[in-house]
């Protein structure tokens, strides 16, 4: 249920353009009920996972690799869960009034970040985690770069990506570090075993940078505010309520098993005070209501990640209530910047004046949710807050509670908070009189239209909820008490409560609250203050420097490696290539036993031959000689093959060495005949030593893999598990089109491209305007000539030989090739091959007669063949899916023909079919087919007719221009008077 409710999501959201069109705005409607049945599940749940149960679910994804799309719920899990469908919910149905029309793009991308989240706060798999991880990255980038033509949106965007990609790659290596020293990737497997030593410190810390970045502690603060220029609904989403909680959620999961390693709570610790500290103080200076919830946003983080990550009992539940409550009021503050800019036209607080007075539904609304994150009581934020407040005092008199803090650095980090929470109510404060509260010297803010009550619905249900979970401290401390269970440092926790009577708590709640007061009542002399600081470089100053200086790097790298010459691009990686591998083979102590040289004499006698023609190369002047004697070194690999015992091997090398040949030919026929006769100079003679060295490297190489071999081959078995699983005795085709099926559509769409890449840079532009290349045209030259187009071609060009021979050969080729991609799967040959044959059959046909002889001998657009192709062979996959299969799954087929099964001649009985056996995998292979024909019809019209017709515009002279008529009326004029 669980993985095809967040598969849906990635349907849905692919699918949103289509919505858009036929719902207009109420698409939105129609998409949130994709998170609100993801809530409703939740809530069915809810009982077994409050009593400490877990839910699981497992669909195995690469078993090679143990990796299995294994989805597990439990408390903590479940908790974001609801944030993200429950917010997600309410933020899709306001988007329905917040768009004035429907957003196709921002529809889609929303939907899909609803069900990426959702798969990464309940995947069990790291690596699964990790795709997740990335894709709410990708996501965010697209929607913060939205208009992408605001330089501004792009700058954003790209900070934002950058910095919390950098983070998720020091998550993966952690991730595949702790993959090796557990022996699983399951979240729940390491950590009920966790591993010691220094390399698990060392994954443990470089995961908490992953978890840092993605929520914007610092340094990594500075992408959050910028993240701001995406629309407030993805703001109130993605950068308040759920992605950047992801770091978070990651930090809680792994603190009860790894808050005990080294330099983990000090990091936690002074990353989380600065923080808090840094983005109360910035948001004190913003006029942008929604930058100066931004940097609120960045200090909630830092408290929150705080108290998360300290690992004991008491931070733990004060730590999951800090970020309910957080995911409320900011996500009620963003909602209501978001009515106020669409219903005035701006959110620059200096410029808003009389709100209350027009809008006091949302003003009661905004001042819940702001209340809420001063930790006013009895509203939620104060609740959580008193209990952070406990937590840390707690550190002070329990000798450090277990974390082993010092008393000292326990009350500068108690100290720190109270400064962070008065610099929360000063900026709460500030935000809320500066969106409601009227100003003397400021005109009212006229309101271009009242919000509706669709509208004010989220933000109202987000902002009751502020003072309703406020007095919900029995039931909370309940429903946190089997995550808590978890953690086995510290005391166990007092129970969430409004009143525990006059304790520590409360007075430095009401020192805070105080304090706060004082600041928002002196903001003008507080905004002086600020201004009198010195300016320190700042993180994201520092960012930018980086960039400049990486950017600096790369174009001088770039300018003396990468010079635009090919012979000299390709001697930098074959030199990098010579330094690693051979460097490798150097130094390896000791080398295998070296494997046999050969078993018989004619592997000897190919050999010599292949080398003969490899050295001879050397001395050939002729461009085409040249090519020829290379085809002679694949011609002797073929053959080597086949002297192997691989005759499906031999056959496949075989034709791709012909149709390399065959275009290795049409490319330099328009190139000088000889290569230059120039004597040899100091660089020639350097990459002859780059040759050299080359052969040497490869050549050891393979001596010395294949003289490693220590376990049992991967193919031993494989002859007989090809036939009783893919039903077929040549066990390279049941491989390409079995075993590995997914590599093998992953290549044939890698042949889409570069036919299409290879078409693109020919069929670009004609010389002459107006004049472009056609590559599908008939024109019958002579009725009844069979090469009806060969009549085109100049006299000199011809040759009756080869159009006799290709009269005789294409319709063998054909059938030929339709055998060998029917026979493909016991006998040697396949769609590969066959596709191959009947584009050598195309390539004959043009070469005999012409471009006009290849448009007749195939009247159709290559383009089509190759998207038929490429459409059987997915088809072909997900079609035993539909029937309940599995993917690419193959299935035996057995055909009879009675009326054709025996036929009576003059010589007796012939068995014309009979049973006729084919693998459901054969309708795979014609796909296989079809793409390697239409990349053979491309290659040919590219590369043999586009280049004729190119060389054809070279020949014909540009037009003239008209006699006097063509000029203007005034040099006609001056022209006669002459």
């Amino acid at each position: 249920m669980l993985i095809g409710l967040i598969a849906l999501h990635f349907v849905v959201g692919a699918m949103a353009s289509l919505w858009a069109r036929w719902l207009g705005r109420n698409a939105f409607l129609l998409a949130a009920l994709l998170p609100l049945g993801g809530l409703v599940g939740l809530v069915v749940e809810a009982g077994p996972i409050l009593a400490g149960a877990t839910y699981v679910e497992t669909f195995s994804w690469i078993p090679a690799l143990g990796v299995s799309l294994t989805f597990r719920i439990g408390l903590l899990q479940w908790l974001l869960g609801l944030l993200v469908t429950g917010i997600g919910t309410i933020v899709l149905i306001y988007c329905r009034w917040y768009f004035s029309r429907p957003p196709a793009r921002t529809l889609g991308l929303l939907v899909a970040f609803a069900g990426a989240m959702l798969g990464l706060v309940s995947a069990d798999d790291l690596v699964v985690l990790y795709v997740f991880w990335e894709l709410t990255t990708v996501f965010s980038y697209l929607m913060i770069g939205h208009d992408s033509s605001r330089r501004a949106n792009r700058a954003a965007a790209t900070t934002a990506l950058i910095v919390t990609t950098t983070g998720g790659l020091a998550m993966l290596v952690g991730i595949v570090t702790f993959g090796i020293l557990a022996g699983t990737y399951s979240l729940s497997g390491i950590l009920a075993a966790p591993p010691h030593g220094l390399a698990a410190t060392a994954a443990a810390l470089l995961m908490l940078a992953g978890a840092l970045s993605k929520s914007a502690l610092a340094p990594f603060h500075f992408w959050l505010p910028g993240a701001m220029a995406a629309p407030t609904p993805v703001s109130a989403y993605l950068h308040a309520a759920t992605m950047v909680k992801a770091g978070v959620y990651l930090a809680a999961a792994m603190a009860p098993a790894f808050a005990s390693v080294p330099l983990w709570r000090p990091v936690i610790a002074i990353l989380g005070a600065a923080t808090m500290i840094l983005g109360g103080w910035r948001a004190l200076r913003q006029d942008d209501l929604k930058l100066l919830l931004a940097y609120g946003t960045v200090s909630q983080l830092g408290f929150i990640m705080l108290l998360v990550g300290l690992g004991t009992q008491a931070a733990a539940q004060a730590g999951l209530a800090m970020l309910l409550a957080h995911a409320l009021f900011k996500a009620t503050l963003f909602l209501s910047v978001g009515v106020i800019d669409h219903s005035t036209g701006t959110r620059d607080l200096t410029k808003l004046s009389g709100l209350a007075r027009r809008m006091p539904v949302l003003a009661v609304i905004a001042g819940l949710a702001a209340a809420s994150m001063a930790g006013i009581p009895p509203l939620f934020g104060f609740l959580s807050k008193e209990a952070a407040l406990d937590t840390l005092i707690k550190l002070i008199g329990s000798g450090g509670d277990g974390t082993g803090f010092l008393p000292a650095a326990a009350v500068l980090l108690v100290a720190a908070v109270v400064v962070g929470s008065m610099l929360t109510v000063a900026y709460s404060l500030r935000w809320w009189w500066g969106a409601f509260g009227t100003r003397r010297r400021v005109e009212p803010t006229p309101v271009a239209h009242t919000p509706t009550v669709g509208f004010l619905a989220g933000p109202a249900l987000l902002g009751l909820g502020c003072l309703v979970m406020g007095f919900s401290g029995a039931p909370l401390t309940d429903a946190l008490s089997a995550y808590v269970a978890t953690v086995h440092t510290g005391e166990h926790p007092h129970a969430l409560a409004l009143w525990h009577g006059f304790t520590p708590p409360l007075a430095l709640s009401a020192l805070a609250l105080l304090g706060g007061a004082v600041l928002f009542w002196q903001r003008d002399g507080v905004a002086r203050v600020q201004g009198t600081f010195p300016h320190m470089p700042a993180a994201n100053d520092f960012y930018r420097t980086t960039m400049r200086l990486l950017d600096a790097v790369a174009v001088e790298v770039t300018a003396r490696v990468q010079r635009g010459s090919l012979a000299s691009s390709i001697g930098m990686i074959l030199s990098v290539f010579i330094v690693l591998v051979g460097g490798t083979l150097i130094l390896m102590p000791t080398w295998p036993v070296l494997p046999v040289a050969y078993d018989n004499l004619a592997q000897v006698a190919v050999a010599v031959v292949t080398c003969l023609a490899a050295i001879s190369l050397v001395t050939v002047r002729g461009r085409i000689r040249a090519i020829l004697t290379v085809g002679v070194t694949g011609y002797g690999t073929a053959l080597l093959f086949l002297l192997h015992g691989a005759p499906d091997l031999a056959l496949t090398q075989v034709l791709i060495e012909t149709a390399s040949l065959l275009v290795f030919l049409m490319v330099m026929r328009t190139l000088p005949k000889y290569f230059t006769d120039r004597p040899l100079h100091s660089s020639r003679w350097w990459r002859m030593l780059l040759a050299i060295g080359v052969g040497v490297t490869v050549t050891a190489s393979i001596l010395v893999s294949a003289g490693s071999r220590e376990a049992t081959p991967a193919s031993a078995g494989l002859e007989t598990a090809a036939y009783e699983f893919g039903y077929g005795k040549n066990i390279v085709n049941v491989i390409l089109v079995d075993t590995r099926a997914w590599d093998t559509l992953g290549e044939i769409s890698v042949l889409v491209i570069a036919a299409t890449g290879v078409a693109s840079l020919i069929f670009l532009r004609s010389r002459v305007p107006g004049r472009r290349p056609t590559r599908a045209t008939t024109t019958n030259q002579s009725n009844g000539a069979w090469l009806r187009a060969s009549q085109s071609l100049h006299p000199a060009a011809r040759s009756l030989i080869f159009e006799v021979v290709t009269r005789l050969l294409f319709g063998v080729m054909i059938l030929v090739s339709i055998y060998l991609l029917i026979a493909g799967h016991n006998l040697p040959g396949g769609g590969f091959a066959g596709g191959l044959v009947a584009g050598l059959a195309l390539v004959v046909r043009y070469l005999a007669a012409g471009a006009k002889e290849l448009d007749e001998a195939a009247p159709i657009d290559a383009g089509r063949v190759l998207g038929i192709g490429l459409f059987i062979g997915a088809g072909s996959a997900m079609l035993p899916w539909a029937f309940g299969g599995r993917i690419f799954q193959s299935f035996d087929i057995h055909l009879s023909i009675p009326a054709l099964t025996a036929v009576e001649t003059p010589w007796g009985v012939v068995n014309l079919f009979g049973d006729l056996h084919l693998v459901s995998s054969t309708v795979f292979d014609i796909g296989v087919y079809l793409v390697v024909l239409g990349m053979m019809l491309d290659l040919v019209r590219s590369l043999g007719a586009g280049i004729d017709q190119q060389a054809e515009e070279e020949r014909t002279p540009m037009p003239r221009p008209e006699s006097t008529t063509a000029l203007p009326a005034t040099a006609r004029r001056s022209g006669g008077a002459r």
